[in-house]
């Protein structure tokens, strides 16, 4: 941005945050004197940001979600000055150290306050790659988070790290790194339902979504796990195991497939699995048809197996 006239800096600025993040309606008392900054990192799933910036305000519409909605949620970390957030009619002022959810595919005001430049980092990642409920993510947005200490604070020093080592990391690192960020945005969430009271599980149904994903979970190796063995398992028929996804925008044989497959794709881009056959690496997951599994890869990732592990560990 250094390179542009001063007034160009602000559009320029929000375009290139449309294109990394999402795209918002923004506005500022700097804005002729603009100035921000950002370093990213990819781990594939996630994307690790650090934004340094002056004062704004920034809007995500419901016009806008609708013109471009990548079903994301994401997590922020406030580093340095002041800042906030507003989402279904929740607000959160946020300080140093402060962790906030906030969710795309709903509109949401932020805003940082003058006078300090503001410096914090934004965790995004696919809504389904968390285990919680749909009306879980509900009532965790927009509500202050600490990362001061506990499993907050390990998340937060996790994606300060990553960002700091970027440059070392290898395809097979990013890939690691993906799934242990997730595994911690989901147990500093999950952490927050089970310690405030407010914030427990608001009905039998949303309790039993998560023991149904635990033990999903579990089995995932199982080649015979199917809507009829989870519903044994927890003793409830086929048709009440599918209502419970109903809310979940995914049905329960989808989100199975898809766990399959990412455990699939972190273990193709995984050095130390180098020697083992892609065969038996999908049948590890439970996969047992290897025609099948290359058709539901292909039609997920953009590439077959073999070529992914290819660009991922060369030849």
């Amino acid at each position: 941005m250094d390179g542009l006239p001063a007034p160009d800096r602000f559009s320029f600025w929000w375009e290139a945050v449309a294109r990394s993040v999402v795209p918002v309606h923004a506005a500022s008392e700097d804005a002729l004197g603009f100035w921000a900054e950002m370093t990213s990192v990819d781990l594939g799933t996630v994307q690790i940001s650090r934004v340094r910036c002056l004062s704004f305000e920034a809007r995500r519409t419901a016009r806008l979600i609708r013109r471009s909605d990548p079903d994301l949620l994401q997590l922020s970390l406030t580093l340095r000055g002041r800042s906030g957030i507003e989402q279904r009619d929740r607000q959160a002022s946020l300080a140093p150290t402060d962790l906030v959810l906030y969710d795309t595919s709903v509109p949401f005001r932020a805003w940082t306050l003058p006078d300090v430049t503001a410096d914090g980092i934004v965790v995004q990642f696919p809504r389904d790659a968390l285990q919680l409920s749909a009306d879980a993510v509900r009532r965790l947005t927009a509500r202050r988070l600490s990362g001061h200490s506990g499993m907050g604070a390990l998340l937060a020093t996790t994606v300060r790290q990553t960002l700091r080592q970027a440059a070392v990391l290898t395809r097979s690192d990013a890939g690691r790194l993906s799934g242990i960020t997730v595994d911690l945005v989901a147990a500093v969430l999950a952490h927050e339902l089970q310690s405030d009271p407010e914030l427990g599980p608001s009905c039998t149904g949303e309790t039993m979504l998560l023991r149904v994903r635990d033990f999903v979970l579990r089995h995932l190796a199982d080649p015979h796990l199917s809507p009829a063995t989870i519903a044994t398992a927890h003793g409830m028929s086929v048709r009440s195991l599918h209502r419970l996804f109903e809310a979940e925008r995914t049905t329960l044989s989808a989100w199975i497939r898809e766990r399959r497959l990412e455990n699939c794709r972190r273990d193709l881009a995984d050095p130390l699995r180098g020697r083992q056959t892609i065969r038996a690496l999908a049948a590890r997951r439970g996969f047992t048809d290897p025609a099948n599994f290359s058709r539901a890869f292909r039609g997920a990732y953009g590439l077959s197996p073999q070529e992914y592990r290819r660009q991922c560990l060369g030849d």
